[in-house]
């Protein structure tokens, strides 16, 4: 892999490209996220307009005063609806916790609906007129370009086109909305975001408002990941990884504190990290496994993992 930059490819290739520009972007992008885990959309098909406003939205709930914000913080959920306080979540192999707090809003389906009680109801803020609107929407568009990369992946690891479009139907994804606060002393050793893997299938992310975002390189090198205003960073996650047994690479990042003068300014990012409904079977793809790169891992489901994972990073 290059060190100079990420990939960028772009996605209407695949969705109204023809046969030749959809053959050539399936296999840049699944060459991209085996060789390095990440790669930079253009195309992508979700609104500006509704990022800023998601945005918007998130900078003023993280500015509302912190006995206010943790009128939203729900035990017994592990951080997967509403606020998450700043110091709770750290990396899993790190005992330090991250310089972040957060907002989270999952899958939403009707009552009486045989996955309610695997999905708790999304938690409302008052004080922030249309914060959840936005989010739904912004979570249902995410969702949408999400399913259209799987196929892309599907087709290069030689998978029927549609064979995560079942496993993603009202699955178990998650809509982050993180706040990185200024810097106000010296940080005792922890960083915005220590370095970690991602625990789903794929990452789709907004360019954040200011930098910090670095993937680790197979050379032992950061780079950074920079997606301008129009495009997402995707990444590889775990649960792909493992899938694919080892075949594509959920890239290890971190987001690293700014300089001391920039100390003053924060950071909001929004990922969307793309799961699968809770029994997928994460047993890896027989295709994957050669002579060459034996089986690497046990049979899990995916709710299986999800929860190892939440534990070993401090959420439950």
């Amino acid at each position: 892999m290059s060190t100079i930059s990420v990939p960028k490819l772009d996605l209407s290739q695949f969705s109204q490209g023809n046969e030749e520009t959809r053959s050539q972007f399936i296999q840049d992008l699944g060459n991209a996220f085996h060789e390095c885990g990440f790669v930079i959309i253009k195309n992508h098909g979700i609104s500006q307009d509704l990022i800023s406003n998601f945005y918007q939205r998130s900078n003023a709930f993280f500015e509302l005063p912190d006995e206010i914000k943790k009128n939203y913080e729900i035990k017994g959920l592990a951080g997967q609806r509403g606020y998450t306080s700043f110091g709770k979540e750290h990396a899993k192999h790190s005992e330090v916790a991250d310089l972040k707090e957060f907002f989270q809003i999952g899958q939403e389906v009707p009552e009486g609906h045989p996955k309610k009680p695997l999905y708790p109801d999304n938690v409302k803020v008052a004080e922030v007129e249309d914060f959840a609107d936005y989010g739904k929407n912004l979570y249902q568009a995410f969702e949408k370009t999400g399913g259209i990369l799987l196929q892309a992946i599907a087709l290069y690891l030689n998978l029927p086109e549609h064979y995560f479009d079942r496993e993603i139907h009202e699955g178990n994804s998650i809509l982050r909305s993180i706040y990185y606060p200024p810097i106000t002393v010296e940080p005792n050793s922890a960083v915005r975001a220590e370095q970690h893997e991602d625990i789903n299938l794929i990452t789709l992310l907004v360019g954040a408002s200011a930098g910090g975002l670095q993937l680790l390189t197979t050379e032992g090198k950061w780079l950074p990941v920079l997606p301008q205003e129009d495009e997402i960073a995707i990444n590889v996650g775990d649960m792909l990884q493992r899938l694919t047994n080892n075949y594509l690479k959920s890239t290890t990042h971190r987001v690293i504190n700014p300089p001391k003068e920039e100390w003053h300014v924060p950071r909001l990012s929004i990922p969307f990290f793309l799961h699968p409904v809770a029994d997928m079977d994460l047993s890896c793809l027989p295709n994957c496994i050669t002579e060459d790169n034996p089986l690497q891992y046990d049979a899990i489901t995916a709710g299986e993992y999800l929860d190892e994972r939440l534990r070993e990073i401090g959420l439950k």
